[in-house]
């Protein structure tokens, strides 16, 4: 395929923070690539090799973040030659693509939720994606129902179900001024605690906990943006330990 002129939408939801969500490469060099990095949105392209080598024509492009949070994400992609309107959940950003070439020439096939094996340094290092997509839309090709319908051709779906399976967990919100207080285990030598947070505030306490007998407590918080464990034994000459990521 030898395209002028490119549209590529889809939605997706994912509790990863890795992988790869739509890839297509050729064999002059070209290629196209977005990609879930750090929880954030990454589009990798390239129309084509020049004198100068692929370095000149390589273009990345990072938009977003937390988009790991299994919430929707909507994503278009315009291309007109080598100028791109990448669009996340409406927030537009306009870019120009390096290189000479205005041609996007992919071969063979193009694939969504994870990139075939090439023998090339840069597949072995990329996860697929794992999660939900929906509303797959590629040059006016509904890809999502194509599939369904098994009207692709040629097409290797993999271990796909046309389904979105929910997360077991059970995320709780807290406001300024709630918290959660549960029973802690007396007579146990062992104290041990496990969770996920997501804030925006830089500032906040996360877990607190009294030791019995009035041995001490223990105290986990953010602190300008860092995570800090801090405890106190009150029976032991170094009587705090503090540790900070």
């Amino acid at each position: 395929m030898k395209t002028l002129k490119d549209v590529i939408s889809l939605k997706f939801k994912t509790s990863e923070s890795e992988g790869v969500i739509f890839h297509g490469e050729g064999q002059q060099g070209d290629y196209i690539t977005l990609e879930l990095k750090k929880a954030k949105l990454v589009l990798n392209l390239n129309l084509g090799i020049n004198q100068l080598g692929s370095i000149y024509g390589h273009t990345s492009v990072m938009m977003g973040s937390l988009l790991d949070d299994h919430h929707w994400h909507s994503i278009i992609i315009e291309r007109h030659g080598r100028n791109i309107n990448l669009t996340l959940d409406r927030h537009m950003q306009h870019f120009r693509t390096n290189g000479e070439f205005d041609y996007l020439d992919l071969d063979y096939e193009i694939t969504f939720g994870g990139m075939p094996f090439s023998g090339k340094p840069s597949s072995n290092s990329r996860k697929n994606f794992k999660g939900c997509m929906e509303s797959i839309n590629y040059n006016g090709n509904n890809i999502t129902d194509l599939a369904k319908r098994k009207k692709l051709e040629p097409s290797n779906v993999g271990n796909l179900s046309f389904s979105c399976v929910e997360p077991h967990t059970v995320p709780v919100f807290f406001n300024a001024t709630s918290y959660l207080e549960v029973p802690g285990r007396p007579s146990q030598d062992l104290f041990s605690v496990s969770f996920l947070f997501r804030t925006w505030n830089p500032n906040g306490l996360l877990v607190f906990s009294n030791f019995a007998d009035g041995l001490g407590n223990v105290e986990i918080d953010i602190n300008e943006g860092k995570v800090s464990v801090h405890i106190n034994v009150t029976q032991v000459k170094k009587n705090r330990i503090d540790i900070s990521s």
